[in-house]
């Protein structure tokens, strides 16, 4: 199962706006970072995304291999001398989902609207920390093994013979990267030294924006991805690698993370049975109740197969668990609801969070603004690779390697939008308990205090680890609660308290109030009609907004050079 963070959007986006192959790039600057990191890259043109003349962006590629070559695209923070902000990285999940989700979906500068207009987002994480977006593994969005002129066909990518798409493949030629599993990662462990690998080239290539600290911000498969890479980083540091830098870690944050499989797959029964999830909403009948039960309970059945998992630590037994569960357990929700997976509101298809930018990256525009070698696809191969492992149904050391990452000091935050039901909150609560970190057993829920006087939602907290439900949220915590998830992020790199963000967090700090959070929104924003495409998203009622406005002079794009900086 490699279901999670929306890589629908990927293999739709290779279905519209392809039928053109990739010019390569010929103007990349090339230098060798740390660890001795090949590093191609260039400066984006304002309007691409970022529309702020005075804020500079550069994409560009870590040659972790060969045929290995690692997409990434920074963005300077917006508020303060980008020399001196903190620097966070940003990755999406799946295994196999680009990180352009999560810039033009969530907390990047921008986003683009129904018209495939670039519009500014005034809730960029980037308004408080330089923003670093990564695509990994290998062959995810616009990282490549090998660029190829191909047509898919079912699935296949084919490769043609020349750059002329022939009458049989018309509408589905493009640019892929060679889909071959053995040149991307196969398990958690195995992305972590390329990701390593990545930020040392990087780092090397622009160490003006590389010395401030460094926070690592994720979700979904994240929650694979964020305690094992952290962990990896930790390690990395305590050898003096000659040549490579040491990566000063201060925090990590983790949205709807998806951790530790038997407590996450009897979450899927918590949050649709018992207790149930808290807008009222009771899905199945009788029979629907007691099949789940028993496909997860029975002997022989999903969590059997996954302590089997656990027990023996083969890929054959893991791929089996990790397909029965997907597909008996996960997945009864999708085949007797038609609701949206990532947000129990909506029926399918569902408009948000809005996917209008997938066309707009295979523009021939952009792809020349970014210096991009690929058209945005996916070709399968992650995907692939992680199922012939089943990774998905391996707890993969999680939970310890954030034990480890609290004894040395940093900050853990996880939080969870809580109509997500691929990776909901009552198992990211059950994972938080889990991990028990220091008083956190003794922690209380309280209400998350913000500037526009709403409460978002409710926090328990212990020290230097949080685990944060948001109201009125699907697995996008970002797109739904843009002003609160903005906050919180500058709350957890900073050091401050999560509930105020008003108070360095200090040893013994521990939040006071009741060992559950109870509240229960109902199903007012419960949605019973298919929206249509052009819906907008109403941040302040939780509800569907009106249709697009082609109006906004923000929403105009453009690819007209950068002026100079003022002031530096």
């Amino acid at each position: 199962m490699f279901s999670f963070t929306r890589p629908l959007l990927l293999v739709t986006a290779a279905c519209h706006g392809l039928g053109q192959f990739v010019a390569p790039p010929t103007t990349l600057k090339e230098v060798v970072g740390h660890a001795g990191i090949p590093v191609r890259y260039k400066e984006v043109p304002v309007g691409t995304c970022e529309l702020d003349p005075n804020v500079k962006s550069y994409s560009g590629y870590a040659d972790v291999g060969e045929n290995e070559h690692i997409f990434w695209w920074f963005f300077e923070a917006r508020n303060q001398d980008p020399t001196e902000a903190p620097l966070t990285v940003w990755i999406n999940g799946g295994p196999g989902s680009s990180s352009m989700i999560g810039l033009f979906e969530e907390l990047g500068p921008c986003g683009v609207d129904y018209y495939g207009n670039v519009y500014n987002n005034p809730y960029s994480w980037s308004n408080v920390s330089n923003m670093l977006f990564i695509d990994q593994p290998t062959q995810v969005g616009f990282s490549y093994s090998k660029p190829v002129n191909a047509w898919q066909s079912q699935g296949n990518i084919v490769t043609l013979p020349d750059d002329t798409c022939p009458d049989y493949a018309a509408g589905s030629c493009a640019t892929y990267s060679y889909p071959n599993i053995t040149l991307t990662a196969n398990s958690t462990t195995n992305a972590a030294p390329n990701f390593w690998k990545t930020l040392q080239g990087f780092m090397g290539a622009f160490p003006d924006y590389s010395r401030s600290g460094f926070h690592f911000a994720t979700e979904s498969y994240g929650g694979h991805y964020g305690p094992v890479f952290n962990a990896y980083i930790e390690k990395q540091n305590e050898k003096n690698i000659p040549g490579a830098k040491k990566i000063l870690l201060e925090t990590v944050l983790i949205g709807n993370g998806w951790f530790d499989p038997v407590l996450q797959y009897q979450a899927y029964y918590n949050f649709t049975v018992y207790p149930g999830n808290t807008y009222d909403y009771a899905p199945f009948n009788a029979s629907s109740e007691a099949m789940f039960y028993n496909n997860l309970y029975g002997p022989g059945n999903c969590l059997d197969r996954l302590n089997d998992c656990k027990a023996t630590g083969r890929n054959e037994i893991c791929k089996n668990a990790d397909n029965f569960c997907a597909y008996m357990v996960e997945s009864v929700y999708d085949d007797v609801l038609g609701r949206d997976e990532y947000d129990m509101r909506e029926l399918v298809p569902d408009p948000f969070p809005y996917g209008f930018y997938t066309d707009y990256l295979n523009t021939p525009e952009f792809q020349a603004a970014i210096g991009a070698f690929t058209n945005f696809s996916s070709n399968g191969a992650v995907g692939e690779a992680f199922d012939n492992t089943g990774d998905d149904s391996r707890e993969m050391g999680t939970i310890e390697d954030i034990r480890y990452l609290l004894s040395k000091g940093i900050t853990v935050a996880i939080y969870a939008g809580d109509a997500d039901y691929n990776c909901n909150w009552l198992g990211g609560q059950a994972v938080a308990e889990e991990i028990n970190a220091p008083g956190f057993s003794q922690a209380g829920f309280v209400d998350l205090v913000t500037s526009d006087n709403i409460t978002h939602g409710q926090v328990k907290q212990a020290g230097k680890f949080s685990f944060l439900r948001v109201y009125e949220s699907g697995h996008e915590v970002p797109f739904y609660q843009p002003l609160a998830s903005l906050e919180y992020f500058e709350r957890a790199i900073k050091g401050f308290d999560i509930q105020t963000g008003t108070k360095p967090v200090e040893k013994g700090y521990i939040t006071s109030g009741p060992k559950q959070s109870t509240y229960r929104q109902g199903n007012s924003t419960m949605v019973w009609e298919v929206l249509p495409a052009n819906t907008t998203y109403d941040v302040e009622t939780n509800m569907p907004g009106g249709p697009w406005q082609q109006q906004s002079v923000l929403m105009k794009r453009s690819f007209k050079s950068r002026p100079a900086r003022r002031g530096r």
